[in-house]
């Protein structure tokens, strides 16, 4: 009979490719490892979590960070190339409340798993939607670290202006037609937590009109439209500064922002968001 004889450290490794690999490879496996991202929102959250090299595609719109853009494209976030999605052979799908009902339904038909992230409400749901995501992708623990820090971040930013006055503000978040950020929309924690008063709150929808807006007398109007690095941005404060009774008008407190982070942000990118919205309503003194 022919005896092998293993010197310690053979025999150190031999134990070591039996018992981690193995298991690193299982666990590994166990969570989703093609994933295509059909908005901005996931894909950000994605990276966020250090998964960047799990996503094989995005959307037209994924443009943050930079390494999104360079990922394959399957449409833009409402309209969507099924099959070349599907050739991809993912095994995650990651939905967001503007994917198409219809074509979520025929993503799932196709055996696929498709996780549908509705359009969050608020911070709080920002980060539930994160720390699920986190889950999904075994990272749980980092998703964790993350929201932390955000939530953090967004009480030193509240602290910071509790005491000022509160102003009037009116944040736009559509251009044709008009669209306003209303109360059921995470972009109206924007103004609450910077400590300014959402004049579209009451809204059941966020159609409005000039009008209406001049009515309340904002101080404060900030322009969040997408196409904004188009020239959209831009041309939508032009019409604003024709309406010179308005206040915001008058003390030239009108703004445009990067729609890329105020429309569609991760935890983060939500307190990057709130930084630029809180310095807008109380801008500091010899700015």
């Amino acid at each position: 009979m022919t005896r092998f004889v293993f010197s310690t450290p053979w025999l150190l490794l031999l134990l070591v490719l039996a018992i981690s690999p193995a298991s690193a490879w299982s666990q590994e496996k166990q969570f989703p490892q093609r994933i295509v991202s059909l908005g901005p929102i996931n894909t950000e959250n994605v990276f966020l979590l250090g998964a960047g090299d799990r996503l094989v595609a995005d959307t037209s719109y994924c443009v943050h960070p930079a390494a999104a853009r360079d990922k394959v494209k399957i449409g833009s976030v409402m309209q969507l190339n099924i099959e070349q999605i599907l050739s991809l052979q993912p095994d995650l799908i990651l939905a967001t409340g503007l994917t198409s009902p219809q074509q979520v339904a025929q993503l799932a038909a196709s055996g696929v798993r498709v996780v549908h992230f509705s359009q969050p409400s608020g911070f709080a749901a920002i980060c539930a939607q994160f720390l699920e995501l986190g889950r999904l992708l075994g990272l749980e623990d980092r998703a964790l670290e993350i929201i932390g820090q955000a939530r953090n971040e967004v009480r030193a930013i509240q602290q910071r202006v509790k005491d000022l006055p509160a102003r009037k503000v009116f944040l736009q978040v559509g251009a044709h037609p008009l669209f306003a950020s209303v109360a059921s929309s995470f972009t109206n924690d924007y103004i609450v937590l910077a400590g300014g008063v959402n004049i579209a709150a009451g809204q059941r929808d966020g159609r409005y009109n000039r009008e209406k807006v001049a009515a309340h007398n904002p101080d404060v109007i900030i322009i969040a439209v997408m196409g904004s690095e188009g020239g959209i941005g831009a041309r939508e404060k032009e019409e604003w500064l024709r309406f010179a009774p308005i206040s915001a008008v008058q003390n030239r407190q009108v703004f445009v922002v990067d729609p890329d982070i105020i429309c569609s942000p991760s935890p983060l990118t939500f307190v990057k968001g709130l930084e630029q919205i809180a310095a807008l309503i109380h801008p500091l003194k010899g700015q």
